[in-house]
């Protein structure tokens, strides 16, 4: 099972086997590979604004 991380400022949830269709990352993307400029497709802060949760 992959980690999925969720943003700290909206709450959305990156689910790596679901990937980010909005913004082009194909499914299977661990969060680790996503591009340093991606940002949460709901509210657009950045990586670092996400931590690793277990579901």
């Amino acid at each position: 099972m992959n980690s999925k991380f969720k943003c700290e400022s909206c709450g959305y949830v990156y689910d790596p086997d679901a990937g980010d269709m909005i913004s082009g990352i194909p499914a299977g993307t661990p969060f680790e590979d996503l591009p340093d400029g991606w940002i949460c497709p709901l509210c657009g802060v950045s990586k670092d604004s996400f931590i690793e949760i277990s579901e």
